[in-house]
């Protein structure tokens, strides 16, 4: 089954087709650690891991990295904030923006590389750049020579007066065009720096990308993913950088980008005071609704958040659920589960996400109706394609249950079964009113009583 691929750099789906099918490359931008990530930062990640696994499933070797970005303005501001080195701060937002990366079910990176671990490959790609003549030393820094370089804009598809006012770059008079974007700057004593040969400094931002690039997966890769903010400039000041540093070949072979997350119709910002943490997100939903809230809408479209939108998701997932909680005792056939084909298709088309839901939504009442084995690895074969379905259907419905006491609930249940086979059934709906008071949730069917936690 082909996998068609939107490129924002042709503007076209394309049938996929990697330079190398034994070792399929990915790319995609990784966080800047200097705080907790909001959702709309998660969306990305959620979409490219499903396409990882996706890719995993028609190629033998994917490798995927994901990198972190741990010496730039914002993280050096916070570290002089709190008197401590930038380690201390991107150490600790490294490993948060992991686990809450973890906590919406996405898996690892194959590789994850950090900007100061590469910090020799960027000054090298400078000095090529310099020697190549498409970039110039000025009083400490060193810039992109954007005219030096015929296709700049071809990826957001403007010219280069539209792209330096949508930029806002600064118009420095060390820069021979108000466009040309920096590759290193110098650092002053109190600032993260290191020795090059324009002086201590510290590399810009875009640079690190097509270093650790260029590194990890090679000069020419096949897949270069983010959010649509990184279009321009960063993804395409990467392009002009690393064409011009590798001879001219080309950098990488598909862009993808994602839509971004609005909430309530309004655009995520801490301005409108709307920004929504993973880390804290975490703690009140369900991880997996989240994922599901981001996977509902096709990656390249823009994406509403909602509380009435997440309140679906969690009532989507009890749906199928409890489809799996009604088949606990039907045995899954040996072997690998199966991916039912037209949620593959559905994948392989663009990565449609919204479509393959239907088809697991399908699934679900597919399974629920006829009970067997079959429709029951069909449904988790399927959730597994987009990370969903795979916890057991007692945990889901056990879900934050921290402060429950499962032993004072099964000990109410106990009460509430012999009130009832002496047919004391006042005392057997006073316990029942207990339990709801508890925010406890009973069901009672012939395998008899089950227990769930009520939950938003």
């Amino acid at each position: 089954m082909p996998i068609s691929l939107y490129n924002s750099l042709t503007r076209h789906t394309e049938l996929f087709a990697p330079s190398d099918p034994a070792r399929v490359t990915m790319y995609l931008c990784g966080p800047t650690v200097y705080n907790y990530v909001h959702i709309g930062n998660a969306r990305g990640p959620v979409v490219f891991d499903v396409l990882a696994r996706l890719l995993r499933r028609h190629y033998p070797h994917v490798v995927y990295a994901r990198n972190i970005t741990d010496v730039e303005d914002k993280i050096n501001a916070a570290a002089l904030k709190e008197g401590v080195p930038i380690t201390t701060i991107t150490d600790r937002y490294t490993q948060a923006y992991r686990d809450d990366m973890a906590g919406l079910g996405i898996a690892p990176p194959d590789i994850e590389p950090h900007a100061t671990a590469h910090i020799g490959e960027i000054i090298a790609m400078i000095e090529t750049l310099i020697t190549s003549g498409h970039a110039y030393a000025a009083e400490g820094h060193v810039l992109f020579d954007v005219e030096s370089y015929a296709a700049y804009g071809a990826l957001s598809g403007r010219d280069t007066e539209e792209l330096i006012a949508g930029a806002r770059v600064e118009i420095a008079p060390y820069k021979k065009n108000p466009a040309d974007f920096v590759l290193w700057k110098p650092s002053t004593p109190e600032l993260a720096g290191w020795e090059s040969p324009w002086g201590r400094g510290r590399p810009g931002w875009h640079i690190e990308c097509s270093a650790m690039c260029a590194a990890q997966l090679g000069e020419t890769i096949d897949i270069h993913a983010g959010g649509v903010d990184l279009l321009f400039p960063h993804h395409e000041n990467e392009i002009a950088q690393s064409t011009c540093a590798h001879g001219g070949k080309v950098f990488a072979r598909w862009w993808m980008h994602n839509g971004m997350l609005t909430f309530d119709g309004r655009k995520m910002s801490k301005s409108l005071g709307n920004v929504l943490l993973v880390h804290e997100l975490l703690k009140l939903h369900p991880p997996e609704a989240l994922r599901l809230l981001l996977l509902r809408g096709h990656y390249r479209q823009p994406l509403d958040w909602s509380d009435n939108a997440i309140a679906q998701a969690i009532s989507t997932l009890d749906g199928w659920y409890r489809v799996l909680r009604d088949l606990e005792d039907v045995e899954l056939p040996s072997g690998k589960l199966p991916v039912p084909a037209r949620m593959e298709s559905a994948l392989c088309d663009d990565l449609n996400t919204p479509q393959a839901l239907a088809e697991l939504s399908q699934l679900a009442d597919h399974a629920r109706q006829i009970g067997t084995a079959d429709a029951k690895a069909a449904l988790i074969g399927g959730g597994a394609l987009l990370g969903l379905l795979q916890q057991s259907p007692e945990l889901w419905f056990k879900r934050g249950e921290s402060t429950i006491d499962e032993a004072h609930v099964e000990d109410l249940l106990l009460q509430r079964r012999d009130a009832r086979a002496e047919r004391n059934f006042a005392r057997a709906d006073a316990i029942r009113d207990e339990l709801t008071r508890l925010g406890i949730v009973i069901e009672d069917n012939a395998q008899g009583t089950r227990w769930s936690v009520v939950k938003s």
